[in-house]
């Protein structure tokens, strides 16, 4: 079973932990194992601090630098273990290092083998075969994702006015294929790559499953989410 957890929001961004509560939810064991990748944040120190201060008590943290790399090798550490949380940050630039230290094989290897990838913003859209980044200054389209996930992502589709109408006009477009725009405080499950589950911290927070018609319009779906509590 490989399980992708798209997030709209955590530990970074919530003042609450019902997100990481359903993320935890999933996994086998009551000490899960969960590595932080913070590549899309140029390794930041200050959210490195952060993630392991709100889950050191929930679980086996540990953190794979790229930046200052230690004598570790990152296949080895990745596949060993429950799940991958991969942080926000500078989308292009994450799936550039990925590649360079081998990360991102690393990281399908571990899909198949039924380690739980997750993560918000950049870490909600590198699945994706095509995405909508700010990697580049403004929104623009990215055809360059891992391929893990069919389609196209758009994540903070609520909370960044340029995201939505920007996520729309490249699909009337053609420019990205049909996907899935996640709105913070939501929170969606792909299982073998098809949706499984959404659920929200807050009412109103939605996913939605966003297509082309032939007439050149676009279509929103909204999913329905279970509230979390």
């Amino acid at each position: 079973m490989a399980r992708i957890v798209l997030l709209g929001g955590g530990f970074s961004t919530d003042p609450d932990t019902l997100l990481d509560d359903y993320l935890f939810g999933l996994l086998p064991r009551r000490q899960p194992r969960v590595c932080f990748l913070p590549t899309a944040s140029g390794d930041a120190e200050t959210y490195i601090q952060r993630f392991h201060a709100a889950l050191n008590d929930r679980c086996e943290t540990s953190t794979l630098g790229l930046f200052v790399r230690d004598e570790r090798d990152p296949r080895a550490v990745l596949l060993t273990q429950d799940a991958i949380y991969v942080s926000g940050g500078n989308t292009a630039n994450m799936l550039a290092v990925w590649r360079v230290h081998g990360v991102d094989h690393a990281l399908v290897e571990a899909y198949h083998a039924g380690i739980v990838l997750c993560g918000i913003s950049a870490g909600m859209i590198c699945w994706f075969t095509s995405c909508l980044t700010d990697s580049f200054g403004p929104v623009a389209v990215l055809n360059d994702g891992l391929g893990l996930l069919a389609g196209s992502g758009c994540p903070h589709y609520d909370s960044e006015p340029a995201r939505r109408p920007a996520y729309l006009r490249a699909m009337g477009s053609g420019a990205l294929p049909p996907g899935w725009a996640l709105e913070d405080g939501a929170a969606a499950l792909f299982t073998d790559g098809e949706l499984t589950e959404s659920v929200a911290r807050r009412p109103g927070a939605a996913l939605y499953r966003v297509e082309a018609k032939p007439d050149g319009g676009v279509t929103e779906t909204a999913v329905q989410a279970r509230i979390l509590r």
